[in-house]
């Protein structure tokens, strides 16, 4: 395949009109000038990126990944590439263990389809959280940090990330056990202070689950878990730009602190993303979805409606960053941070095929995965 007449953005430069080659999924060839083959797909002068990872989705398009079935991932699979998002990861919610076992087998057993995003593996959000700063997690599931347990989930062979509050007892055996397996150990849904976080450092924590939600903010007195994100250089931070989790007076003072080398775009997103306003369920709990926003019955947030290339744009718009930053947060940073780096998260001779077509206003006009066209706007 031949896409001509499009502005690549590379990792460090910009090809105003260039072309792509791919063949067998990978890129082979990027080029400064259009290729001349009656087969070329003419690209219209079109923004090309490198697809979008999600590291962290709950759901979309009526289904969640605690239903625990191949039907269910097959439809996110299907339905992310028209956000833009090539590669993700499956996310599980605080729940019993053995629905926790299902969704990871699941994953694991998941017999990926060509035209769709990548599972990449999963992410564990809960069990081992603090229930102080439960959000939407339920209560009646949320436990102590069990090594055997998750010794056991980690034998799935699909774990890449665990959400877990570094303050509990035996969370730092934990974090000791995912950092010897190479998962990445996020501080989420914790009342951590800036001195629990620095020395969370210590035994492999990595980074933040959604930044600002369901952590300890800045005060004078004591910089909390957003502070220890501004002041630690080598953690990570997920970050749900919508304008409703973190508003954008916020979104624009995190990015000037941080920087787009140290924020992960996420889209936290539950089975209504895509669907109308109405009600739906997280983890047995009912969800009331209006004006882009979920929550529960008591407004506590509960996941997000958001598309990755919305996120893109608020980040832009908002935060002042450019094309190239934004590309840092969404695919480059993830690609990182998850060991896909070789094959992801840039266009480059040798790498997936994985990009999008946007224009201006990132719209999404066409997603390729692995050189295969997964979406095309009508």
């Amino acid at each position: 395949m031949i896409i001509n007449h499009v502005r690549i953005f590379l990792e460090k430069e910009t090809i105003e009109d260039g072309s792509i080659e791919v063949q067998n999924g990978k890129i082979i060839g990027v080029h400064e000038e259009a290729i001349q083959d009656e087969e070329a797909i003419n690209g219209r002068g079109l923004n090309m990126l490198p697809g979008f990872i999600d590291t962290h989705i709950h759901g979309a398009n009526g289904v969640d990944v605690m239903d625990g079935t191949s039907e269910a991932l097959k439809v996110m699979a299907q339905t992310l590439p028209r956000e833009g998002t090539t590669s993700f990861l499956p996310t599980t919610l605080t729940s019993e263990s053995s629905q926790i076992e299902q969704a990871l087998k699941t994953v694991a057993d998941y017999d990926q389809n060509k035209g769709e995003a990548e599972i990449l593996g999963a992410h564990v959000e809960g069990p081992f959280i603090n229930e102080q700063k439960k959000g939407a997690q339920p209560a009646e599931h949320i436990r102590l940090p069990d090594v055997t347990l998750v010794r056991k989930w980690l034998e799935s062979g699909v774990v890449k990330t665990m959400t877990l509050a570094p303050e509990l007892d035996g969370a730092n055996d934990v974090m000791r056990l995912l950092n010897d397996h190479a998962v990445v150990a996020s501080a989420g849904h914790t009342d951590a202070d800036y001195q629990t976080i620095r020395l969370a450092r210590t035994h492999g924590l990595s980074q933040l689950t959604h930044l600002c939600n369901a952590m300890n903010g800045i005060h004078h007195r004591e910089v909390g878990a957003v502070g220890a994100a501004a002041l630690l250089d080598d953690l990570q931070s997920e970050l749900i730009a919508d304008g409703i989790h973190v508003v954008d007076p916020m979104l624009k003072l995190l990015y000037d602190m941080l920087g787009p080398e140290k924020i992960t775009l996420i889209t936290d997103s539950i089975r209504a993303k895509g669907l109308d306003h109405g009600t739906y369920t997280l983890g047995g709990q009912d969800v009331t979805v209006a004006n882009g926003q979920a929550t529960l019955s008591d407004g506590t947030l509960a996941g997000s409606v958001l598309m990755m290339n919305e996120a893109v744009k608020r980040m832009m718009d908002v935060a002042g960053a450019s094309i190239h930053d934004v590309i840092q947060m969404a695919s480059v940073n993830p690609a990182k941070q998850y060991g896909v780096w070789n094959e992801k998260g840039s266009i480059a001779v040798g790498k997936d095929a994985d990009f999008v077509l946007v224009d201006g206003e990132l719209t999404v006009y066409a997603t390729y995965c692995k050189g295969v066209k997964a979406y095309e706007r009508d």
